[in-house]
């Protein structure tokens, strides 16, 4: 059921929430929405209370025209937390998402029980990445939304899978279409200046769990599975892109559920 809240520093979150038990927090990545997880909360809320939100500037929430940040993102997250009254949380992060859970763990490890990483990357971005940050907000700015969606969503996409599931493509495309533009541009800065967050992963002590797909032409595997200790567990899913949550809903489905049953 969707839902939406308004937080104390007058930000709108919508979310979508579903089902009883501990719960499991997912965040989409750029230029997405909670509808990202429409194949994963049917099978995750069997077992779980889950909360799919949406970001400040995107879906459905608040799209305030003034300077993002991931830790911001973070924050706004931390008052939803406490604003729903959940104690602590599974917290899994898509991409942009996965930005946001790192900040979140830094900031607010307290409000964790365990995090994951899907499709996502502790590293900053370098330079060639910073620049298409600025270009990507260019091309925003002069030509709107669509062509700039129309040119990345084929990407988040395995090669093999542009043809065989064009219902997800072409929905990931409506979400992209839908984003505010503001929002899109804001985001792209605030990803554009994140900062090196490995150390959060090096250092924490809660059940951690890395995703990737074997064939994600955004963030590959080697980016995500950036520690390998006792707390930490990685997973790859073959023939995946950077949507695994729409390529591979049920193996996806199987990881998060075995780490928090092994937890």
């Amino acid at each position: 059921m969707k839902k939406e809240v308004q937080l104390s520093n007058g930000i709108k979150i919508a979310y979508v929430e579903e089902g009883a038990g501990e719960s499991l927090v997912l965040i989409h990545g750029f230029c997405g929405s909670s509808a990202y997880w429409h194949k994963l909360v049917p099978l995750l809320s069997k077992t779980h209370h889950v909360i799919a939100i949406d970001l400040r500037g995107h879906g459905n929430s608040s799209a305030p025209d003034e300077p993002y940040s991931i830790e911001r993102f973070a924050d706004d997250l931390a008052l939803l937390v406490d604003e729903l009254g959940l104690a602590k949380i599974h917290l899994f992060g898509h991409s942009l998402g996965g930005y946001v859970t790192l900040a979140f763990a830094n900031q607010y490890a307290d409000k964790l029980a365990s995090f994951g990483l899907v499709h996502s990357t502790p590293y900053p971005d370098d330079d060639a990445a910073k620049a298409n940050r600025d270009k990507g907000a260019d091309n925003i700015r002069q030509n709107g939304m669509e062509p700039f969606i129309k040119a990345l969503v084929p990407k988040l996409f395995a090669p093999s899978h542009i043809d065989t599931l064009r219902e997800e493509v072409q929905l990931a495309k409506e979400i992209g279409f839908a984003t505010s533009p503001v929002g899109a541009i804001q985001t792209l800065i605030a990803m554009r200046d994140r900062a090196d967050r490995n150390h959060v992963l090096q250092e924490t002590t809660l059940p951690v769990l890395l995703v990737a797909g074997s064939e994600d032409q955004i963030i590959p595997s080697e980016k995500t599975f950036t520690v390998d200790k006792n707390n930490v567990e990685q997973v790859l899913l073959p023939d995946v892109g950077h949507m695994g949550m729409v390529e591979a809903p049920e193996k996806m489905a199987e990881a998060f559920k075995s780490f928090l049953n092994r937890k």
